[in-house]
C-alpha cells in the first residue's frame, strides 16, 4: 500500500489481497483469508482476517471491510 502512494500523487491508498475460494487455501492461507492495508503518507494500517461463506460472500465482507477502513482512515485525516 504504501509502494502505490509512492508511485502516485494520491493523499490515501487501500490494498487487498486473500483467497475468497472455493478452491486455492492453504494451511497457512485458508479460503477466506484477507489482508488489507491502508495508508495516507502519515501512517500505515494492515490487518489480515479470515471470512466465513461461500466466494460471494468472501468478497462482499472483504470490500466492505476495506471501504471502512477506507473511510475510518479519511475521518482521521479530517481531524
Amino acid at each position: 500500500v504504501e509502494g502505490a502512494l509512492r508511485n502516485s500523487r494520491a493523499q490515501v491508498a487501500l490494498s487487498i489481497t486473500g483467497v475468497a475460494g472455493p478452491g486455492g487455501g492453504t494451511e497457512t492461507k485458508p479460503v477466506g483469508m484477507v489482508c488489507f492495508g491502508w495508508s495516507n503518507r502519515l501512517h500505515t494500517v494492515v490487518e489480515t482476517l479470515v471470512f466465513k461463506g461461500d466466494r460471494e460472500r468472501v468478497r462482499v465482507q472483504a470490500a466492505t471491510h476495506a471501504l471502512r477502513g477506507l473511510l475510518t482512515l479519511l475521518d482521521e485525516r479530517e481531524r
